[in-house]
């Protein structure tokens, strides 16, 4: 399969879950960045780094969890879609969401969550 030129930063604590999301999206063509902690993620993003979506959990390791996460990537980057996903909270956890962003319940099918990210990026390029 032929690389998309669609980046996305995942943010998951779980290392089997995040070896699992990233291994779906690389065969489905997106370039993937994994990191565990919304610190990380942020350090990430300041780099300059080419990010297209950032996915991330909302129960995180460390001081930001992934709700402070997407507020403070939104003030950084208005223009970047963000999927925030969880099994344990729901979207009225995220009080209130950020703009262009998507809730996605766990457990998701992976083939779904490629679906979803080729729509909310299908704009940008």
């Amino acid at each position: 399969m032929q690389a998309r030129s669609t980046s996305v930063l995942v943010v998951e604590d779980e290392v089997l879950i995040s070896q699992l999301i990233a291994e779906v999206l690389c065969e489905n063509g997106f370039a993937v960045h994994t990191v565990e902690a919304g610190e990380e993620a942020l350090r990430y993003l300041e780099s300059g780094a080419k990010v297209d979506v950032l996915f991330t959990d909302i129960n995180l390791a460390g001081r930001m969890d992934g709700s402070m996460l997407a507020r403070e990537v939104r003030a950084q980057r208005p223009e970047l879609p963000i999927v925030y996903c969880s099994g344990r909270y729901s979207p009225a956890a995220l009080a209130p969401p950020v703009s262009r962003s998507i809730f996605l319940k766990k457990p998701y099918n992976p083939a779904d969550l490629c679906r979803l990210l080729e729509r909310l990026t299908a704009t940008s390029h």
